[in-house]
């Protein structure tokens, strides 16, 4: 393969999918909306500007580029894979960028081959809304795998929660501001949440191997090959930021006392959410340390404006619950 086309590739994972191509050799084209600031405006990146939901801007995108692989960065509902997958269905890989909320089973880990998928109906298919994402994902999850029954090279790459830089969704930014500006932060449940965490570079070469090596309608999942408990993160960035702080352990009751639940705080999880990423693993892959990517992380974050404190219990709530907790 010689050649790719990155749908989405301005912000996030596409974004690090797009740099990971280019730097393996590949002739990279990116197709956006053009909404946004083109990140790779002074490079040899072609950019293509049209909505993705439209069939018209995806055959003149295969007109134009004649792409060996397309990665699917954006593909939101289940029509999006579908018609992705018709109009490519000559490429030599097609990859769309699925997500670990397409499971429906609660497991430890949750595998590929053996872990449900969430059921998708008709009205859940078509709305836009954060309680049908996994749905919608999972929905277009077999939608690959129903074109890779029709003779596409079709495959899933199924990331947990995806954190690095660049992250426009500030979820992780949140925890990165309060270790770096505060001496004593609120961890909720006592920091025993675990929720298995994907570093970005890590996604976007998993995107790459699986164009390259993947099996047509196979799912493979990515994320940290450790998963480290809330309050193990908040140490880990503590020692990257150089600081010390201090974790306040909270109950839900502790919270509720000042109008707060533990999902109030981003990256918490009221269950275990771990990936089984050995099938991956068996094409050569492997996630990068943690110290290696939240150095990068927090790096990029000292050069940005986001901080996620509206992702997150404000500072004066956060105080209140201090002060009650340690009384």
């Amino acid at each position: 393969m010689d050649s790719v086309l990155v749908i989405g590739g301005g912000r996030f994972i596409g974004r690090h999918a797009v740099t990971e191509f280019r730097d393996a050799g590949y002739d990279v084209t990116m197709l956006t909306r053009g909404q946004r600031p083109n990140p790779f405006a002074d490079t040899d990146i072609a950019h293509l500007i049209g909505d993705r939901r439209d069939r018209d801007t995806l055959e003149t995108a295969r007109e134009r580029v004649d792409p060996d692989a397309v990665v699917d960065c954006v593909a939101y509902f289940p029509r999006d894979v579908r018609e992705a997958a018709d109009v490519f269905a000559d490429a030599e890989a097609y990859v769309y960028v699925s997500s670990g909320a397409a499971y429906g089973e609660e497991r430890v880990p949750k595998r590929e081959d053996q872990t449900a998928l969430e059921p998708c109906d008709d009205e859940q298919a078509t709305t836009d809304s954060a309680a049908t994402y996994g749905p919608r994902k999972a929905e277009g999850d077999r939608e690959v795998f129903a074109a890779a029954e029709d003779g596409v090279r079709a495959m899933s790459v199924r990331p947990t929660v995806v954190y690095g830089p660049h992250d426009y969704t500030e979820r992780f930014a949140y925890w990165v501001d309060r270790v770096a500006v505060q001496d004593r932060i609120v961890v909720p449940s006592d920091g025993l949440s675990l929720w298995q965490m994907a570093y970005v570079e890590d996604v976007a070469r998993a995107l790459r191997i699986v164009a390259e090596d993947g099996e047509a309608g196979e799912a493979y999942n990515v994320g940290d090959e450790h998963a480290p408990m809330l309050t193990q993160w908040v140490d880990l960035l503590a020692e990257t930021c150089e600081t010390g702080v201090e974790q306040i352990g909270a109950t839900a009751r502790d919270l509720a006392r000042e109008g707060l639940e533990p999902q109030d705080f981003p990256m918490y999880r009221a269950t275990p959410h771990v990936l089984s990423v050995e099938k991956l693993r068996s094409l050569g892959w492997a996630s990068t340390p943690h110290r290696v990517g939240l150095r990068r992380t927090v790096t990029e974050h000292r050069e940005n404006d986001r901080t996620g404190r509206k992702y997150g219990p404000d500072r004066d709530t956060e105080t209140a619950v201090i002060e009650r907790v340690t009384e």
